[in-house]
């Protein structure tokens, strides 16, 4: 129990002393998964608008798809990501293999699934007459796509903040694609799995609190918009 204490103590230190290291470890993890969100947030989203209002072939097999990939595990995608990028895969001339992009790309096909699902259930439980009502009143589709998207922000957002959750703390594909490079590719969770194995338990307990914190802080940021939506009501 002590020398649980001990590095408890030694994480503070570390998080509070402002430690180089540590934090350049933390800047790189918000850096590569929140261009991940930023790029596939757009798609992922305007994929669940199309499923939730819209009939084609088709749309029920995608929908169990995107659900399916929901439980993709995220070393499986590590490894498509590692194949295609290898200098024997048939993205190899990008020379992207243990880059941040590289790092990029895994997660944002990881959280794109996570992003579709969650958008098209907010969706689908808005009402269906917002939309027709938009177009009714001539409004051009990409206005009356905002409006919805107004109507349901609530769960947009919960969508987002849960894909950035699952894509800061998921350690396999980053692994895998980014090769946890000291001050470059080394992001939090690989870092906490490397730490941890060399038994530098204080710097994989100060990285943890940061997950911590952060998913507290989202959850936190989440209850104060919806609170302030149904105040406003």
């Amino acid at each position: 129990m002590s020398s649980l204490t001990d590095a408890t103590l030694d994480a503070f230190h570390l998080l509070l002393s402002g430690d180089p290291e540590l934090w350049e470890i933390i800047g790189i993890s918000f850096r590569v998964s929140g261009t991940a969100i930023l790029i596939s947030a757009p798609l992922a989203l305007l994929t669940g608008f199309f499923l939730a209002y819209f009939m084609f072939p088709l749309r029920r097999v995608l929908i169990s798809l995107f659900n399916t990939l929901l439980a993709f595990p995220a070393v499986v995608v590590g490894l498509v990501v590692y194949l295609l990028l290898s200098n024997q895969g048939p993205l190899g001339d990008w020379k992207l293999l243990f880059t941040q992009g590289a790092m990029v790309i895994a997660q944002s096909i990881l959280c794109i699934p996570i992003l579709v699902s969650m958008g098209h259930s907010a969706f689908q439980a808005a009402d269906q007459r917002v939309w027709e009502t938009a177009r009714t009143l001539g409004k051009v589709p990409v206005a009356a796509f905002f409006v919805v998207v107004n109507e349901v922000k609530f769960g947009l957002l919960a969508a987002l903040f849960a894909g950035f959750g699952r894509i800061i703390a998921e350690v396999g594909a980053s692994m895998m694609v980014g090769g946890n490079i000291l001050h470059y590719t080394r992001n939090i969770p690989t870092a906490i799995a490397l730490e941890t194995s060399k038994g530098n338990f204080a710097q994989g307990i100060a990285l943890g609190m940061v997950l911590l914190f952060l998913a507290f802080f989202l959850n936190a940021t989440l209850q104060y918009f919806q609170g302030k939506g149904s105040l406003s009501h």
